[in-house]
């Protein structure tokens, strides 16, 4: 892999099928119970779709109530469905549709007049990284986009990320809102005191050249109509630039969400449950404090890895040797700090880890001692560990009531958008509505009961709902 400036005394950083260890018996039944295990704890195919589906529909509901002015869209786990109602934080991307960037040598003729368009300037910028020089007014051009404009010191006008993002953080909550301090492009916040959101307003930005490139690597995955569909759905850029650049409150940040969410779809059970468990790796054994190792490092690695590999090769008998290649993929990436972007190789995402040495070492440490402990490594993982000792029966009841619950409030969460009036009144009327609040109710009985039955002293069904969501 040139792109990645690997050197021929590093270990390659996404092996490709020669170098998977041999399949062992217990390599292949530890992978088959790991991969049922993960199916009942709400990572199997039909509840990931349903999300994804579910999420999508959300974003073309929003998009619809702004008219044609903005899109809206499901970014992060949510977007990719593999993160239960309340497991984490909503990634939300508001991209506004009157403006649009465009690449160094695009013309902007074919915009119409309304149009507000903008011309890259990524000579200076690291990689993935532009300023945006503004080329032409559009009739219509919004508040914030308008009070983000400053002077480039030559008379020229360019737009501030940092002032737009600010813009957008005086906007006024809503009722039970709380927002937080800024954290790189988006603005967080919670909403009734356990709906934690991240919203960030970004830009369309035009890049044949970037995703041409892309597109022509030579690659095992993803097929090319899923290469074409990854291309239309373009890029975008993001209020945020590179950390210790002197042009840093300037500098807007290129990204692929859409394209993203459109591989992620594209990746195999056995793939997709590999993210999964890396996740579960970063969240309960490494426990980064910063985001020196975020998720959408561990989602690098997998999109590399299926590049490079034949789909044939992951399945579920492999999936605990295919973590073993990831996590030794990692352990390389901290050693050398080197990590390409997926989309944009030149782009080495550990640049601006922020990783100090006690931490790098520590986990350098941790993930070799996990890459000694074979197919054990993955009893460090408290939800594996859980399901590999509980009785499969009630285990396989609760994990049923689980996703059914979470398909409710799924379809509830968009029925709440459709019986919402232009007022932001929802109609409790609404026969679907009630229906699906009856059979929640039901549900969360039926959990309540088997848990007094057994023993429990929790009587709070609104805590045991939440857990459940979670």
């Amino acid at each position: 892999m040139a792109e990645s400036g690997t050197r021929p005394d590093e270990p390659e950083r996404f092996p490709r099928q020669g170098s998977v260890s041999s399949k062992h018996d217990l390599w292949e039944n530890t992978s088959v119970e790991t991969c049922t295990i993960l199916s009942w704890l709400g990572y199997g195919q039909e509840i990931i779709q349903a999300r994804r589906d579910a999420y999508r529909e959300y974003s073309k509901l929003l998009t619809a109530r702004f008219c044609g002015k903005a899109t809206y869209i499901m970014t992060g786990s949510k977007g990719e469905g593999l993160s239960s109602y309340l497991e984490s934080d909503r990634d939300q991307m508001i991209v506004n549709n009157r403006v649009f960037c465009l690449e160094d040598d695009v013309k902007s003729i074919a915009f119409p007049g309304e149009i507000t368009v903008l011309r890259s300037l990524s000579r200076r910028s690291y990689h993935g990284h532009c300023r945006l020089l503004l080329e032409r007014l559009g009739a219509t051009i919004h508040r914030h986009v308008h009070g983000a404009f400053c002077d480039d010191g030559y008379g020229l006008e360019l737009l501030s990320s940092d002032l737009y993002v600010n813009n957008w953080s005086n906007e006024d909550l809503t009722e039970g809102e709380v927002q937080h301090e800024r954290a790189g492009p988006s603005i967080p916040s919670t909403m009734h005191g356990h709906m934690h959101s991240d919203y960030v307003h970004a830009l369309h930005y035009y890049c044949p050249n970037i995703l041409s490139k892309w597109a022509a690597r030579p690659r095992h995955w993803p097929p090319p109509e899923v290469v074409q569909r990854v291309v239309s759905l373009g890029a975008f850029l993001t209020p945020v630039g590179f950390k210790g650049s002197e042009y840093q409150h300037v500098e807007w940040r290129v990204c692929f969400n859409a394209g993203e969410i459109e591989l992620i779809s594209n990746l195999n059970d056995t793939q997709t449950k590999l993210y999964v468990l890396l996740k579960m790796i970063k969240n309960d054994v490494l426990h980064p404090r910063k985001k020196e190792v975020s998720s959408y490092t561990l989602k690098n690695i997998v999109l590399w890895m299926a590049e490079n590999n034949s789909q044939a090769s992951f399945h579920k008998k492999s999936i605990l040797q295919w973590l073993h290649e990831a996590l030794d993929a990692l352990r390389v990436a901290l050693i050398t700090l080197e990590l390409p972007y997926y989309m944009i190789p030149e782009r080495n995402l550990m640049a601006t880890s922020g990783l100090d040495e006690e931490q790098q070492r520590t986990w350098i440490s941790t993930i070799t001692d996990m890459l000694n402990e074979g197919p054990k490594m993955i009893l460090r993982l408290p939800k594996i560990r859980q399901c590999i000792v509980a009785h499969p029966e009630p285990l396989r009841w609760y994990s049923g009531r689980r996703i059914e619950l979470e398909l409710l409030w799924l379809m509830r969460m968009n029925r709440d958008l459709i019986c919402t009036d232009e007022n932001g009144e929802v109609d409790f009327t609404d026969a679907i509505w009630q229906a699906l609040i009856r059979r929640e109710n039901e549900v969360i009985t039926d959990v309540c009961v088997r848990m007094r039955m057994e023993g429990s002293r929790v009587i709070n069904t609104q805590a045991i709902l939440e857990r459940i969501l979670m």
